[in-house]
């Protein structure tokens, strides 16, 4: 997820934190505590990202491919991370550390809100096409949640407008509650959302407002809890059904295909657009063949077809023909060029361990989750352009996503 979401969840769980807690003896106390647990809340939900200085590792874009993400995001490495944070913030923060010698309230506070917070970034961004493998090393494997999109605007107005109501100046929370409202509004006007997913949006601002200021800040942040959980629940559903109705397709057309994976990438605020790419074999294209599909698809064409789903999300063109299921883009590959490539180009075989649904057309190789061939983005790697050069050193042992194809067990 973006920094913003992570963030936003963050502060949501140490305000709450703070308030189930009990109260501490005086107003000057309870203030520390609460800076405390927002503070830790708030860093936690984002210190996994900080493997982005391990980028420069690797020559692009393999860097950022092999090392975001990496290491900082695995259950393993959470336990050092959340000793450091409570190492800086123990010997840093006087305040806080003379309140954490006498408040046990405050202690339970901190280490929730630290083991909370680095394990809600590792949820949150299990939950896309992106993926993580959190149980590295000892299963390299990645794991894709295929049901939110990477920036959700859910979750900030759900999370963030109950935060923003509660902010003390009354120009700069006025200026936060405008501006969520205001960015989802650009974003619609963009091509990014729909008007629809707008209204969604609104109505989760007006009530989450409406709750704080007629309840409290606490009933407000568990209703937003509860519509980011209901969010999460409907998107997996709509995933489930978006999986069952590609297969469906694809048997239609070939009924001896077999289904080697179908990436599905949530469009924001929008449960029933979706892009898919799938990769599948056998049948018609042989026992060495393989193809890499991708396409739009609609849940409801009745209400969205899928040439209405927002353009600037899934960047294709799709024919007013097609209301559910439209197939853009289509690359017919061979498992034994793949495995030949791999076996004599390092950078391939180090780029490999990201790619979920690779396309080698062209001498780039690309992970087309996040657009077709030609839109070069940043995940594709000029290998024939850099055929020879050095190999990057170290390279992560994450398990091939696409070790189906490779001959891999």
């Amino acid at each position: 997820m973006d920094n913003l979401t992570h963030s936003l969840a963050g502060l949501a769980l140490g305000e709450l934190t703070h308030r189930l807690l009990p109260a501490e003896a005086d107003p000057q106390r309870a203030s520390i505590r609460r800076r405390l647990l927002l503070t830790s809340a708030a860093v936690a939900s984002n210190f996994p990202d900080l493997d982005l200085i391990f980028t420069k590792l690797a020559p692009e874009p393999l860097g950022y491919l092999l090392h975001h993400r990496g290491h900082t995001h695995t259950l393993l490495y959470a336990l050092p991370q959340a000793l450091l944070m409570l190492a800086a913030i123990w010997l840093l923060w006087p305040a806080a550390r003379k309140l954490l010698r006498t408040s046990g309230a405050a202690r339970l506070g901190l280490l929730a809100t630290t083991v909370l917070g680095l394990l809600l970034h590792l949820g949150m961004d299990a939950m896309n096409v992106y993926g993580v493998h959190p149980f590295a090393p000892f299963d390299p494997r990645w794991l894709y949640g295929d049901m939110i999109f990477i920036v959700e605007p859910v979750f900030w107005l759900a999370l963030g407008t109950p935060l923003a109501a509660h902010v003390a100046r009354p120009w700069l929370r006025r200026t936060f509650l405008a501006l969520l409202l205001v960015v989802p509004l650009l974003f619609t006007l963009g091509g990014f959302l729909q008007w629809g997913s707008l209204a969604g949006l609104a109505a989760i601002w007006a009530l989450a407002l409406g709750l704080t200021r007629r309840r409290s800040e606490r009933t407000a942040l568990v209703a937003g809890v509860a519509a980011v959980l209901g969010f999460v629940l409907v998107q997996a559903y709509s995933a489930g059904l978006a999986r069952e109705q590609v297969a469906a397709d694809l048997r239609r057309a070939d009924p001896a295909v077999r289904i080697f994976d179908t990436a599905l990438s949530a469009f924001p605020a929008n449960p029933l657009c979706w892009t898919v790419v799938s990769i599948s074999g056998g049948g018609g294209d042989g026992g060495d063949g393989y193809r890499v599909q991708r396409g739009v698809l609609s849940l409801a064409p009745g209400i969205t077809p899928a040439a209405a789903c927002p353009f600037k999300i899934h960047g294709e063109d799709v024919g007013k023909a097609h209301a559910g299921l439209a197939w853009v883009w289509e690359e017919r590959g061979s498992k034994a060029r793949l495995q030949a490539l791999r076996a004599s180009d390092c950078r391939v075989d180090a780029w490999l361990r990201f790619a979920r649904t690779p396309s080698l057309a062209g001498g780039h190789a690309t992970d087309v989750r996040y657009g077709p061939h030609g839109s070069h983005n940043f995940s594709t790697l000029p290998y024939a352009a850099q055929a020879g050069t050095a190999c990057p050193s170290p390279v992560p042992q994450w398990g091939y996503p696409r070790a189906d194809l490779l001959g891999l067990p």
